[in-house]
Formats: C-alpha cells, structure tokens, sequence
C-alpha cells in the first residue's frame, strides 16, 4: 500500500517547481538547479529540495532532505499567492500574515505528538518557508478513496476518540483550527494515529476577538454556518470534524447531505448497509447542528457523551457465543486468538476497561532532576479504553505472527526480541484477524493506566 506524505495542500504534484517566486518553472524531479532562471533548489544552505508535492491557495510544500540531520525527510511549506492575492493589496497583506501565524501557531501547538512539529521559519529568495516535520501517511480523504467503501461506526468512532483530545489540546491553548476537514487530518503510518496538518488559518482566540468578526475562512461544506460571518469560535471545530465524520460514513460531499429546508444533514438517507448507532447518531446530529446554541460547546462534552457507548469491540467473544447482549463499559473482555498451525489449541488475550479521565503529564518545573522533554507539566484528558492486562506473550505472538523470535523461550513469558515497528506490525495483524482496532498505547495513555 503506498502512502501519500504529509500534504499541507489541495493537490499533489510530479514535478519540481523553481523557488524563485518570479519564475516559478516546472523542473523534473531532483534537479539541482532550476533550468530556465538558475536558482539552486537548496534552501538555507541545508534543505534540498526533492519534489514539490502539492498547490494551495497560499502557497506549495514541497518534499525535502534536511542535509544537516543525515538527508531526513522534512516538509517546507513556501509562501507564493495566487495571482488574484497578488493583485489585491490588503489580501496578499492578510495571507502573508496568516502564513506567518500559522508558525506563530505551531510553536505553540508542537508539543503534541499528533501535531507536526515546526522546525524553523526563515525567508530567502524573495520568499518565505516553514520546515515542518515529515508525516508519513494518508489523508482521511486519501484512506477513504483507497479502501472504496465507507467508514464503519467503529472507525468514525475510534476517529472522534482519536482526534478530540487533539483538539482539546488546541482548544486549551484558544486557538480555534478553523479548517477541519478529511484532507488535514492524516493516519500516520507508523503507529495508526491520526494527525492533524495545516494550522495556516488558525486563530488565537481572545476576549477582544471572541467580540469582533474575523477574516472569513474555512473549507466549503465544513465551516460551520457562523464562520461565513468571521465568528469562529471553539465550536466551529466540533461543526467541521462532525461534518467529516458524516462524509466518511457515507461517501457523500457536505453539499450533497445538506437539507436546506430543514437546514440539517440528511446523512442517514445515505448510509448503504452501513448501520449507525441511534447513541452514536445523536452525537452526530449535535456535533453538526446548524446553531452553536445547540451544538456541543466543548471537546470535553462530547468525549463524555461517547463515554456512554460501548465500543462496537466490547461484545462476547468466541469464549461466549451464548450471549448477545453488549458488555457494559466497566467489564474487561477477552479475546480468543487460534494458533497458527494447530486447529485446536487457543490462546486468550485479557484486556481491561479503563475509563475516561485527566491526569497531570510531566515534571513540574521546580522538580529537581526532571528533564526538559518533561515540561512544561500539563493536565491530559483521556477517552476510555481498553488496554491488554499483561504484556504480550510469545503465545500471543506467534498466535498472530505465526513466528516466535524471543531468545528466553516459554509459552507464557513476555516476547522479547522485537522492535517498535515489530510491535506495531503485531497490533495491526491482530486487528485484521480480529475485525477489530488494536494499536499501541500512547504515552498519555501508558501513564494513565499505570496510575489507575
């Protein structure tokens, strides 16, 4: 499967555009220099460029080797209006300055493992760049083409999990995103988690702010109704993830969903055998309300509203076929894995419920001893979940693996000699055997289950 890198852009380009901002001429892939005016595609004496990947109203990104940390992939993000900015005076004035907020925004944010972390900002010829960090992966929009069919409950599910406390990490800084949408949220290919990409037309939230009407910005479709008046608020990022969650479980444009007699979604009109929960349903539909006075106001109010729903995986497994009736979200379960090679023999693997919480991450300033990658100290909010009661076992891995590399053998000891990528290898099998979504706890939800 391949996987398109992270895109902070509409779309995605096989050539290699001058940096010039006056030239601009299309180069093959990996020249040097640009053919028709000369200048050189390596930009503060370290960053080489490699291919341009995409086009947005602001500017190109562009794919490049960072020659001062071994030729690592990064992403440099290129400031070039469009012919119309150019023209108008006080709008190339007010997309420069947003180009530069989204940096200003990113220093802010980068502290999050599922936000791009931005390496530096610096102009040259004539023109401005943003290095950010590589994302490996594809875009919802990308993921949703490939797998041609629509999402299910279950992975609209694990999204909101996934992608709200990001946003409450960005809430909790008052900024307000202000374009959600399928292309900015990438599945990172590494570990399964969702990034969001592209805080160019993010905005600080302040008192004075929240009071005056802003510049009108957002992707048609998903910017909630009152962002076409320039009053984003904290909300308007529930409306446009909500709205990606409907065009995901449906396959349909927001255009396209849209009643606008009865100014709602008809989104359940275009669900073709793809059932939704009537609880799941109802986040939804709040998620998306037209007016921010019934709409949720906080990350927060929803986590725990999806609290309430036993995830679709909850159910008895093949250990109680009896039972139909969904587990309540305070019991554990256990998977029953088939070994590979031997028809008779299963091997279970214990997972116990955690439920929804916040917790202080990382030292306080003043503690001696505490490393700077520590800090600053921050409370988390954690979404409910299950994680495995015991470390892995080498009967749980050659179970799913169908190989056993550890050095230590015993059925029931912890499986050793394998990496991180090995690890996540293995949650991604388990899940396919499974029908169900495995992956790696993260670091929040590491210590937060080692403190419960």
């Amino acid at each position: 499967m391949r996987h398109r890198p992270h895109l902070i852009c509409e779309y995605v380009m096989n050539t290699l555009h001058c940096l010039n901002p006056d030239c601009q001429a299309e180069n093959p892939i990996g020249t040097k220099f640009c053919h028709k005016c000369g200048t050189p595609f390596l930009l503060n004496q370290r960053y080489q460029c490699d291919r341009t990947l995409g086009q947005g109203g602001f500017g190109r990104t562009h794919l490049v080797r960072d020659g001062q940390r071994g030729n690592a992939k990064v992403v440099v993000k290129q400031f070039i209006p469009s012919e119309e900015l150019r023209k108008s005076t006080g709008g190339l004035q007010k997309a420069l300055q947003l180009f530069h907020d989204e940096s200003a925004r990113l220093l802010q944010l980068d502290q999050h493992p599922q936000i791009p972390i931005l390496f530096e900002a610096f102009e040259e010829h004539k023109s401005h760049f943003l290095v950010q960090q590589f994302i490996d992966g594809q875009t919802l929009a990308d993921e949703l083409d490939e797998q041609g069919k629509p999402f299910t409950e279950a992975q609209v599910r694990s999204l909101l999990l996934d992608m709200l406390p990001v946003l409450q990490f960005v809430h909790d800084r008052q900024i307000i995103h202000r374009d959600i949408k399928p292309e900015n949220i990438i599945r990172r290919q590494i570990d399964n988690r969702l990034v969001l990409i592209d805080f160019g037309a993010a905005k600080v939230v302040t008192q004075t702010a929240l009071a005056r009407t802003g510049t009108i910005i957002g992707h048609a479709g998903y910017a909630a109704p009152e962002q076409s008046f320039g009053k984003a608020i904290f909300a308007s990022d529930l409306y446009s993830l909500g709205v990606t969650c409907l065009h995901l479980l449906t396959q349909m444009y927001p255009f396209d969903l849209y009643d606008s007699m009865d100014g709602t979604f008809a989104w359940r009109d275009y669900l073709s055998n793809n059932p939704v929960d009537d609880a799941l349903a109802i986040i939804l539909d709040k998620l998306t309300h037209s007016s921010p006075k019934y709409r949720y106001r906080s990350t927060q109010d929803v986590l725990r509203d999806l609290e309430q729903i036993p995830p679709s995986f909850a159910t008895p497994t093949a250990s109680s076929p009896s039972s139909s009736t969904p587990q309540s979200p305070s019991r554990n379960y256990t998977e029953c894995l088939q070994v590979a090679g031997r028809s008779q023999q299963e091997v279970l693997l214990d997972m116990v419920y955690i439920p929804a919480g916040q917790f202080m991450m990382g030292a306080p300033n003043d503690e001696p001893g505490a490393r700077d990658n520590e800090k600053p100290q921050h409370r988390v909010t954690v979404p409910a979940f299950w994680i495995g009661k015991f470390p892995i076992t080498q009967s749980q891995y050659q179970a799913i693996m169908g190989t056993n590399p550890s050095h230590f053998k015993g059925d029931n000891r912890p499986v050793e000699q394998v990496s991180w990528h090995d690890a996540a290898n293995f949650c991604q099998q388990l899940s396919a055997k499974t029908g169900k979504s495995y992956r790696l706890p993260s670091e929040a939800e590491w210590e937060y289950a080692c403190r419960a």
